[in-house]
């Protein structure tokens, strides 16, 4: 007997598909133009991600070359095998691929989506910044965006300085503030909290009919990830690393990029803490990517954006199944 489900329908318009089409051919033109070369590397990998924030699709192999037994992941993103073609000389590089995130499915997430990222050797973050507006304006339209440090957008919005409020009126101000009645967190929890529900929903909200983007810049060196580290004009030591919101929705994720290995090992070995103390498996450190670091990563930018929510934003919508032709549900 023949089903009568509909599940074997894309979720998206046989037009989104068009768009999708038409947004990668302006973002490669974006490139060409610029002699930034579109480079390709393994989704899968003996290594991932560290961080505890983030939980991996993992992966098992029969191969022919003696791993079999090591456990394998699918990337979260293309970070380190793109920063190993940096150390080995390639220059400027992009990349559009899919990346894989557990546990990440809402009406703005899904497990499997489109990524493009970039990096930038001799670039700024603030160069790279620019950069990105160009983008923004070559595949939406023009626009100006504007730049907030993270301090400042917690003073505007909460009137709080993120930097130096006590970890008690902090999670006071969480729990009254937002719905979260649970355990007692870290400061870097209760900041993302306030940052997600009291903060996004107002950062690149449309100014009329134009597009208002913003960067948000310079995070707490405890959320640099593998950003630079710096100190600023105030002397706060800060994580160089920005995040693009348009409409209240987080595209783009960006760094100046952490060259020193030793720090690298340090940030991995206390994210592997972290998991252990939360009950999370360890990761496997990516020896590979660390051996490139030891041969010369150059001084260099990189970001990540969303190429789903981008195509979301362009085509003025707030469900990443409007843009997708499977969604997970239809996987």
């Amino acid at each position: 007997m023949a089903s009568t489900s509909t599940l074997w329908q894309p979720s998206c318009s046989i037009e989104m598909l068009k768009s999708r089409a038409e947004l990668y051919a302006q973002v490669r033109a974006f490139f060409c133009a610029r002699r930034v070369i579109e480079v390709e590397t393994p989704l899968l990998s003996v290594s991932t991600a560290t961080d505890p924030q983030l939980e991996s699709v993992g992966a098992s192999l029969k191969t022919g070359f003696g791993l079999e037994g090591k456990p394998y992941f699918l990337n979260t993103s293309p970070e380190f095998p793109m920063k190993r073609l940096l150390a080995a000389e390639s220059g400027a590089i992009y990349q559009i691929c899919k990346t894989f995130r557990n546990g990440e499915s809402s009406r703005r997430h899904n497990p499997e989506f489109s990524m493009l990222e970039w990096y930038r050797p001799g670039f700024s973050l603030h160069q790279l910044m620019v950069e990105m507006t160009e983008l923004i304006s070559a595949v939406l339209e023009p626009v100006d965006i504007t730049k907030m440090s993270y301090q400042s957008a917690f003073k505007h919005y909460l009137d709080i300085d993120p930097f130096d409020v006590d970890i008690d009126s902090l999670a006071k101000l969480a729990r009254s503030l937002t719905d979260y009645q649970g355990p007692e967190m870290t400061r870097d929890d209760y900041l993302n909290l306030l940052l997600c529900v009291c903060i996004e929903p107002h950062l690149g909200i449309d100014d009329g009919d134009m597009l208002s983007p913003v960067f948000l810049y310079d995070y707490p060196p405890s959320q640099a990830s593998l950003a630079n580290v710096y100190q600023n004009d105030d002397g706060i030591e800060v994580a160089q690393r920005f995040e693009l919101y348009i409409r209240g929705l987080e595209l783009a994720n960006g760094y100046f990029e952490l060259t020193d290995v030793a720090e690298h090992g340090r940030r991995f070995d206390e994210d592997n803490h972290a998991r252990k103390e939360l009950g999370l498996p360890t990761i496997p450190i990516d020896q590979n990517f660390l051996a490139a670091l030891e041969s010369g990563l150059p001084i260099c930018s990189g970001v990540a954006l969303g190429l789903d929510r981008l195509l979301m934003v362009k085509e003025n919508t707030n469900a990443i199944a409007d843009v997708l032709a499977f969604p997970i549900d239809r996987a």
